[in-house]
């Protein structure tokens, strides 16, 4: 797969990162963790820029969300579960995956979209619940897109200035991964806790 993306990259170009970023939200098996910091490295030869490659992942990513947004918004959660059951395996993807996104989702407020925009193995999922909360689509958009140009931006520089080890990227993000997504749990519990509080006044 590897030799593939980077193929891609070569003979597409810009083009090529956003078509790549697009099936990564599409396919979970396909690592942004890779195609960035490959795309980061070509830039630091010269043979791209570092703006122009954040720009085309962002795009991508954000254009990536869209067709799990809309399939949320058109079917309900028990129908999208009951296909994720049967068929999500050609796609690394559960029912309980499915679950747990939209609990995150209707738990933690829409700001969650923001931050787990930078989880992998979340990032993807969060358009499903997304759409079947039937958030609206500028709000929606415009938190992906800053989430999106965060990762892209935090991805494509790592691969700049790592030059040659840029592959070392993939298995450098795990630790930041677990740490964002702590943060988040972090900052759902204090609101939940907060909510007990305020409530407990009353």
């Amino acid at each position: 797969m590897a030799e593939w993306i980077q193929h891609l990259m070569d003979s597409m170009g810009y083009l090529g990162v956003l078509l790549l970023m697009v099936l990564e939200n599409l396919f979970p098996p396909i690592p942004s963790e890779f195609i960035l910091p490959s795309a980061g490295f070509a830039a630091a030869r010269g043979e791209m820029s570092l703006l122009g490659v954040i720009l085309a992942g962002t795009a991508g990513s954000v254009l990536g969300t869209l067709p799990l947004y809309y399939i949320g918004r058109a079917f309900g959660e028990e129908r999208i579960v009951a296909w994720a059951d049967r068929y999500g395996k050609w796609l690394t993807l559960r029912g309980e995956d499915i679950r747990k996104a939209d609990d995150w989702f209707d738990r933690y407020g829409t700001k969650v979209i923001l931050f787990g925009r930078m989880v992998p193995g979340v990032r993807s999922l969060l358009s499903l619940p997304a759409g079947m909360s039937e958030m609206p689509l500028p709000k929606f958009l415009t938190y992906s897109t800053i989430g999106s140009a965060l990762w892209a931006t935090l991805l494509t520089s790592a691969g700049y200035f790592l030059g040659e080890n840029y592959d070392q990227v993939e298995h450098l993000i795990g630790p930041a991964s677990k740490i964002i997504l702590g943060l988040l749990v972090a900052w759902a519990v204090w609101i939940f806790i907060r909510r007990k509080k305020a409530q407990a006044n009353e």
